[in-house]
C-alpha cells in the first residue's frame, strides 16, 4: 500500500471518529467535496502536521467547497 493511500485511510477513520460518521458518509462526503483529490495534492505538506490539524484543515476545505457551490 502507499503511504498517500495510508494516509487517506488514517484521514477518513479519524474524520469518521471525530464527526460520529459512518464510513460510507465520509467517504460520500470526501467525494462529493473532493477531499480526496485535496489529501493525494498536499500529502506531503499535511502528513508532517498533526491530526488535530489536519481534521481541522478538511473541515475547513469542505466548508470553503459548500460556499463554492
Amino acid at each position: 500500500m502507499s503511504d498517500t493511500l495510508l494516509f487517506t485511510i488514517f484521514c477518513l477513520e479519524n474524520y469518521k471518529a471525530e464527526k460520529g460518521l459512518t464510513g460510507k458518509e465520509v467517504d460520500a462526503l470526501f467525494r462529493q467535496y473532493e477531499v480526496y483529490d485535496y489529501l493525494h495534492e498536499f500529502y506531503d505538506v499535511l502528513h508532517t502536521t498533526s491530526r488535530q490539524y489536519i481534521m481541522s484543515d478538511i473541515d475547513r476545505y469542505i466548508s470553503v467547497r459548500m460556499t463554492a457551490t
